[in-house]
């Protein structure tokens, strides 16, 4: 009787352990051997281990610094916060001691940071986000440990390992910006606590040490920041996986009148699907099937996607090295560790709007750059070497979101540190390249001559790297060097960083701007007229900008005119609306200024006639925008001269123009109470 029991017992335990198996809901994890075997990479490429645990775990960023060290940021802390004085967060100091282009030792360089999520080099150390602060680490030992520590700034939000201030980039614009998902703070600068806070909500920001300023900048960017040659600024956000925010903040509050200073542009021009090669996995699913049933029964026309679309969008990086296929330079590559996949832009300048456009390649219509049949695999950032290669770090995590947005009853079987003792980073080169071991760089004591030489390299890793540290020395001998790179290198891209190296210097004058505003390249026209406003002597060349036949510059010209006043500027801004009134970014460009959103204007179109038209659908638009800002300032004066305008036999017959007006005046009269 006894063993017939056992023998039941044994049994029962046996169904147990079986049907426990049989509906387990999550994969394990794969080595790095066997996981690399799942990926599916486009044809022409070869991609390869270049670290892994254990000298590697939970990488999230990675960078090398003018000596060609490599820096691996850990974030062990992910997906929670961590308690005071007990961050996990570690960076170590990636080796390859036998030289075989693979990393075989690892060096922690520091540790116990919370939440740090990105670094950026300089002056021989590392910036570091760390919220709430950013950080300064720095290793004067020369034994690839730091031994001192700096908080620079201050009062960032630390809420959400998933929100908060991170992506470090150095900018040609001598610029080091920073993605905030547009979360509030009170900044304080450390290093001049006299200086008021910058409250950085509803923006991303940007700062300079070498001249003490920082400052809100228009975007909300999430994790993953991409540069282009000409300053322009992409982000990623987790299901908008790459916006643009082609107007500035200063020129979004110049007045706090207009309806909106939303600055973000999505410009996906193929949607937010991808090719997934995984299945959702079980949480995700039945979280989306519960909320698409919220939105059914509310009505609500909305769709909850599960796979198939963007939903963990990462790391964006600007491709701009030499080593890959030409047409490749200036792509965007994008992770999303939900669906297991790399995806690439192409950016296209828009002809007619100022906004680019991110478009799939060709050969990619209907595929990823990469994707993995390994749902471990988590793509969450990259960077670009100076061998010109893509380096993709993968999180390796069984699960990847914030433990906060999963119902209970789904995260009962859920481990959200299941996979914190894995860590990979994968280097993406040409097929049968190999890896190139003697680039190593050596910029740190290099020849000032070598260092402006390197601002025309094919490389932009090479000329970002040469720009900043012509910035950090401050010689003043180089610049006859760049002067004569400026003004004589055929390469626009030279050109552009010599003339921010000559500001960077405090070198720059009136005659180099009125030069780069001639410039062939619309990138360095475009700069430059950012640079004009600080020469006031250059306002009528601006104004023959508007004719330009880049619309990105027309669009900064319009910008930067706005803050002069005058019957010329009227003139030039009453004809931007004219041309290219039918795009909002043109109407808020203009409208953000108090020339452009002056009865002045409104007076110009209507004697011009012909844009005041209820055919003219940019006009029924920018009279409702410029009724509201009327409304808002509420000056008596001003409300008056608007009614007498509208009121004028050439638009008085014009109803759909009389109703943006009365609309837009009320609303703006509410707001203003």
């Amino acid at each position: 009787m006894n063993l017939e029991k056992s023998g039941l017992l044994i049994l029962a335990a046996f169904n147990i352990l079986f049907l426990s198996c049989g509906q387990k809901r999550y994969a394990e994890a794969l080595s790095p051997r066997e996981s690399i075997k799942h990926f599916e990479l486009m044809p022409g490429f070869s991609i390869e281990p270049f670290a892994t645990e254990p000298n590697v775990l939970s990488p999230v960023d990675m960078v090398f610094d003018e000596q060609g060290t490599v820096y691996v940021l850990e974030m062990a802390d992910y997906p929670y916060k961590p308690e005071p004085g007990k961050g996990r967060g570690r960076i170590r100091v990636l080796r390859d001691t036998d030289n075989d282009g693979k990393i075989d030792t690892a060096i922690v360089f520091a540790d116990g940071l919370p939440s740090a999520t990105s670094m950026l080099p300089w002056k021989g150390g590392l910036i570091v986000t760390a919220a709430p602060d950013i950080v300064y680490l720095k290793d004067t030992t020369a034994d690839f440990r730091s031994d001192t520590k700096e908080v620079l700034f201050t009062g960032f939000f630390a809420n959400n390992s998933e929100a908060q201030i991170t992506s470090l980039r150095f900018g040609i614009d001598n610029w080091i910006y920073a993605n905030n998902n547009g979360q509030e703070g009170e900044i304080h600068f450390l290093r001049k606590p006299g200086m008021p806070p910058v409250n950085v909500g509803g923006s991303d920001f940007r700062f300079r040490l070498d001249k003490g300023l920082f400052e809100k900048v228009a975007g909300s960017g999430q994790f993953g920041m991409a540069i282009d040659d000409w300053g322009h600024r992409f982000y990623t956000q987790n299901t908008l996986h790459i916006q643009q925010a082609p107007i500035g903040w200063k020129y979004l509050h110049r007045h706090a009148f207009l309806p909106s200073d939303n600055a973000d542009e999505d410009i996906s021009g193929h949607t937010s699907v991808v090719f997934q090669k995984t299945p959702p996995p079980y949480w995700r699913k039945e979280r989306s099937d519960r909320r698409q049933k919220d939105y059914d029964e509310s009505k609500l026309d909305r769709k909850e996607y599960a796979e198939g679309h963007f939903t963990g969008a990462s790391g964006g990086t600007f491709y701009g090295g030499d080593a890959f296929p030409e047409s490749y330079y200036g792509s965007v590559f994008t992770g999303d560790v939900a669906g297991n996949l790399v995806h690439r832009d192409v950016l296209v300048a828009g002809s007619d709007d100022p906004a680019f456009i991110a478009r799939r390649a060709g050969s990619e219509m209907d595929r990823e750059f990469l994707a993995s049949t390994d749902p471990w695999f988590r793509p969450v950032n990259f960077t670009v070497g100076p061998d010109g290669y893509l380096y993709l770090l993968d999180m390796y995590r069984q699960h990847i979101e914030t433990p906060v947005s999963i119902p209970d009853d789904l995260k009962k079987d859920m481990d959200f540190n299941n996979g914190e003792n894995y860590g990979r980073i994968y280097r993406i080169f040409p097929a049968g390249a190999s890896a190139k071991k003697a680039v190593i760089p050596n910029l740190r004591n290099e020849k000032p001559d070598k260092l402006v030489a390197l601002l025309a390299h094919p490389n932009q890793w090479w000329r970002l790297q040469a720009q900043q540290l012509i910035l950090e020395r401050q010689d003043t001998a180089v610049i006859p060097l760049l002067q004569k790179m400026f003004t004589g290198n055929k390469d626009p891209k030279a050109r552009i960083h010599a003339l921010y190296a000559l500001e960077g210097l405090d070198a720059l004058t009136e005659a180099d701007v009125r030069t780069a505003l001639k410039d062939p390249q619309p990138g360095i026209r475009e700069q430059a007229i950012i640079l004009s406003e600080r020469y006031p002597a250059c306002l009528p060349q601006v104004l023959e900008m508007i004719k330009d036949s880049s619309v990105q510059v027309v669009l900064q010209a319009s910008l930067s005119l706005g803050n002069y006043s005058g019957p010329a500027v009227v003139q030039a801004l009453a004809n931007v609306i004219r041309q290219y009134g039918s795009r909002p970014l043109f109407r808020k460009a203009v409208l953000s200024s108090e020339t452009g959103s002056s009865t002045a204007i409104l007076q110009l179109l209507l004697k011009q006639g012909l844009f005041l038209k209820d055919s003219n659908p940019g006009a029924v638009e920018f009279v409702n925008w410029f009724a509201y800002i009327t409304g808002a300032r509420n000056k008596k004066e001003e409300i008056v001269a608007l009614r007498e305008l509208l009121s004028d036999p050439a638009v008085k017959s014009e109803k759909k123009i009389q109703a943006a007006f009365g609309e837009g005046l009320a609303n703006g009269l509410k707001q203003e109470q």
